[in-house]
């Protein structure tokens, strides 16, 4: 097992139980724990340990939502974010720990600018129903998909730019969380030859998830029960907010 004290594994225990909260509540919030186990593991190694953990939540988002997912807007990305995991692997290749964290802290904060810039423009043409959402231009669409892909192979931080995608293509609150927990469930799956080619999963990092996934579970249930009190309007702003915060992290740790 990766060693580490009991307070940084009691850290590590929080953002697991924050990986459940954000796969059946508030997707963006993931990023902090991307950020906390950057912080308390090396930042390629915490890749491997987390990867797991984001599946096991998938799994919990997808059982929770699998019937408000919205299929045309996952086939339309898929192409664009396999190219952008092929990328992500070669990066991984050459990177180091601190390429990674500014690469990845700089893509969610020009991101989130971006989104908050487009869904101002829009206010005045009205909102689409979940199931009307649908990319606003094959442009948009592959350059989401291929920084998508990037982000979550290099650094599991493609939550971030896929909220930001469906936020900005006027998604509600069920059929964001439906589509957004097909699309990891099958895209991280996707990931695991590569982050094991890369030795980024082992034994070691698999007995830490291990003790990590029981914490995963209480995060999805207390996310399911609060979703419903979370207004769209909240939403938004949670998940934009919590992309600017991970991205920041990264940025300045």
């Amino acid at each position: 097992m990766l060693t580490v004290t009991l307070w940084e594994f009691l850290a590590l225990a929080a953002a697991a139980g924050l990986v459940g909260f954000s796969k059946t509540a508030v997707s963006g919030a993931n990023t902090i724990s991307l950020a906390v186990f950057a912080a308390v593991l090396p930042a390629r190694a915490s890749t491997g340990v987390l990867l797991p953990l984001l599946i096991v939540g998938d799994v919990l988002a997808v059982l929770t939502y699998r019937r408000h997912a919205h299929w045309p807007t996952l086939w339309r990305l898929f192409p664009a974010v396999a190219g952008g995991v092929v990328l992500g692997t070669l990066f991984m290749l050459w990177a180091d720990d601190a390429v990674v964290r500014t690469s990845i802290g700089a893509i969610l904060l020009f991101m989130s600018a971006v989104t908050v810039w487009r869904r101002r423009a829009a206010n005045t043409a009205g909102e689409r129903d979940d199931e009307s959402a649908a990319g606003s231009g094959r442009l948009k669409t592959r350059s989401y998909g291929v920084l998508g892909g990037f982000t979550t192979m290099v650094a599991n931080a493609g939550g971030p730019v896929m909220s930001l995608y469906l936020i900005s293509t006027g998604f509600k609150k069920l059929g964001f969380l439906g589509t957004s927990a097909w699309f990891f469930l099958i895209v991280n799956t996707s990931k695991l030859p590569f982050s094991a080619g890369l030795g980024l999963i082992d034994a070691r990092s698999l007995l830490l998830d291990a003790a990590l996934v029981l914490f995963v579970l209480p995060g999805a249930y207390v996310g399911k029960r609060c979703v419903n009190r979370i207004n769209q309007r909240l939403f938004e702003h949670l998940v934009i907010g919590a992309t600017v915060l991970g991205g920041l992290q990264l940025l300045l740790r």
